[in-house]
């Protein structure tokens, strides 16, 4: 799994036109097929290993494994994938040459599994009533640009699988109110049809944040997203986005990594230690963001240097 450092990933100014219109980028390729079942082999080994992560194992409850959020800080490839170049570059492409991944999640979705309600995230206040990411001068009641998220295929992503879909142009007007809140019942796991398609969201219904309870997101107008394993596609959270229920038989599961990320300027988890959502909490003083790219010219985030295995982070030097 090479990564030649002396390559620039940038994107291209048609790719850069093409993401300022769409609000996404992608598939991309990241690796090769091989690659990706050489390091989901050894990541999905190495997180039953529990002795080093940020959050204790039982944080969680209800839909969602919130403990295994930031195993980037404990998992050593999974250290070097947030920081590597043929993502970061890109990403330094739309947010500037100075960059923090603040967060990495699991999205696993098993044959069975419902698809994700269409959503999206400007400063993830939606399942914890607080402000997780804030920009300069912005407030929980503003608009914002939100966060780019990079999705990466650790497995195949299909229709069948419960791919994830987009409406290609949605991020540059929210139609969700998160200062609302959502209420959560384990019991709306795998148990509601929307427009006809088996959709939640992790025991919550984000249709409780809509500005207009009347709207409804047009179909037609969507993406299907099927990647390759080792393929990611990079997108605004403030992208309508949304994923298809796992309608496959066997073994056929999907496997999606996030990492997330945003300018050093923008203050990550402010005035709060823990995090409460999707049926449970997670404490926040082995926590750090990552300066993936560039340097921290701020200060106002707490930065994590090493894994919490000791192993320092490969920062990639901005050009």
């Amino acid at each position: 799994m090479t990564e030649n450092l002396d390559i620039d990933h940038s994107l291209s100014a048609a790719d850069e036109e093409f993401f300022q219109r769409n609000g996404y980028i992608g598939p991309i390729t990241v690796y090769t097929p091989e690659e990706m079942d050489e390091m989901w082999r050894t990541v999905r080994r190495q997180t039953l290993d529990r002795s080093h992560a940020a959050y204790p194992e039982d944080a969680s409850s209800g839909g969602t494994n919130i403990a295994n959020y930031d195993r980037h800080l404990d998992i050593d490839l999974l250290a070097q994938h947030v920081c590597d170049a043929r993502i970061v570059d890109r990403v330094a492409s739309v947010l500037g040459p100075d960059i923090l991944c603040w967060r990495t999640e699991f999205f696993p979705k098993y044959p069975g599994d419902e698809g994700t309600d269409w959503h999206q995230a400007d400063t993830f206040a939606n399942a914890s009533g607080k402000p997780q990411i804030l920009w300069p001068g912005e407030s929980e009641d503003d608009f914002g640009a939100g966060t780019i998220t990079v999705w990466t295929a650790f497995t195949e992503s299909t229709r069948e699988n419960g791919c994830l879909q987009i409406i290609p142009g949605s991020q540059n007007k929210m139609n969700y109110d998160e200062t609302k809140r959502m209420d959560y019942s384990e019991s709306r796991i795998n148990a509601e049809q929307k427009d006809g398609i088996a959709r939640g969201f992790f025991g919550y219904d984000y249709r409780q944040l809509q500005i207009d309870p009347d709207w409804t997101p047009n179909e037609s107008d969507a993406f299907s997203l099927v990647m390759e394993k080792g393929q990611c596609v990079i997108f605004w959270s403030t992208l309508m986005h949304a994923s298809l229920p796992n309608t496959s038989e066997g073994k056929n599961y999907r496997m999606g990594f996030a990492s997330r990320y945003v300018p050093t300027k923008v203050r990550v988890y402010p005035d709060t230690d823990s995090v409460q959502e999707y049926g449970g909490s997670i404490p926040l003083e082995n926590y750090g963001a990552v300066v993936a790219r560039g340097e921290d010219r701020y200060g106002h985030n707490r930065i994590a240097t090493r894994t919490l295995r000791g192993t320092p982070f490969r920062t990639r030097t901005a050009s």
